[in-house]
């Protein structure tokens, strides 16, 4: 039988630019608290959200994917034209089909291969190790990862234990061929026997069994944490920094304290202000430390998400 053609030997891949969108719209917590009986201490006690960004009449899902998209095709210095394939990951789009990606696609002037996952908070985790792949393998020389989530829609504002974390924004990541490869292998999975604990009520709202999945985060998450780094050959003194899915302050902390974390490394802490965007969380979070010097061009980069479903991803990178 004859062979088929095929790549035999895998391209570095490095991500070369990120971008980030944040609705204008800022809601703190004191415009919360009276409908679940709540204060903006408890809120802050128990999550570490002061406040958070919730879409304006005029954000859409596709409308904030496409303004992160441009700003890391902008810092990864190429054309809608150039990309090679559009990952959108998210859990929030308003439309069962079409998915988000092909219309980004369109808004970018590609005609790229372009398809959503819904991986939840891991959304974008997922993505980045899918590009890694497509790049590493020659399907693509620049794919476009983008997260984003429009989470206040799905929002039940009279939910003590979900009202206040749910926000809206979209970050995004252009990962390209390298020099030398900027993206470890993916320690992912998942473990659907618990698909329960968070998950979509019958009328769309989220719901959540917090205190389950904050233990779960703190303890199974910081082994999958330890697994990549292990994958990518590095030691926790080695990191620069630590982007974990901006889920809760709380579990940062104690999955800082579980990896043991010197005090040299940065973590993300984008919670606090942003709230949880699920997908969006990891590529915003990034994008703000880049910003705002927390972060410099090359550092390497624990990042992690983790969520609904229950599903994980983890992966070393370099900056760009």
């Amino acid at each position: 039988m004859q062979a088929l053609r095929t790549q035999t030997t895998l391209r570095p891949a490095a991500i070369t630019g990120v971008g980030a969108y944040r609705p204008s719209r800022v809601v703190p917590n004191d415009e919360l608290v009276e409908a679940i009986d709540s204060s903006d201490e408890w809120i802050q006690q128990r999550t570490g959200i002061v406040e958070r960004r919730w879409a304006t009449e005029e954000d859409t899902t596709l409308s904030m994917a496409t303004a992160a998209a441009r700003e890391a095709l902008e810092a990864a210095g190429i054309t809608g034209e150039q990309i090679g394939a559009v990952v959108v990951a998210t859990v929030s789009n308003p439309m069962r089909t079409p998915g988000v990606a092909p219309m980004l696609a369109a808004e970018l002037g590609s005609q790229a291969p372009a398809f959503d996952l819904s991986a939840a908070c891991a959304g974008y985790c997922h993505g980045i190790a899918l590009a890694n792949d497509m790049v590493g393998a020659g399907t693509a020389d620049h794919v476009l990862v983008v997260g984003v989530e429009y989470l206040s829609q799905f929002t039940d504002l009279s939910d003590r234990g979900t009202a206040f974390l749910f926000a809206d924004a979209a970050g995004a990541a252009v990962v390209s061929l390298a020099e030398a490869s900027g993206i470890s292998p993916t320690v992912w999975g998942s473990d659907g026997s618990q698909w329960e604990l968070i998950r979509t009520r019958e009328d769309g709202m989220l719901t959540m069994t917090g205190n389950s999945v904050f233990r779960w985060a703190v303890w199974e998450m910081a082994k999958v944490a330890r697994r990549a780094m292990e994958a990518a050959g590095v030691t926790a003194e080695e990191l620069d920094v630590f982007i974990p899915h901006q889920a809760n302050a709380r579990i940062t902390a104690e999955m800082v304290k579980q990896l043991k974390l010197p005090e040299s490394v940065r973590v993300a802490d984008d919670i606090r202000h942003t709230g949880n965007t699920s997908a969006a969380s990891v590529p915003v979070a990034t994008a703000r430390m880049l910003a705002e010097g927390q972060a410099r061009s090359g550092d390497i980069a624990l990042q992690f998400g983790f969520g609904a479903g229950l599903v994980y991803a983890a992966q070393v990178v370099r900056l760009p």
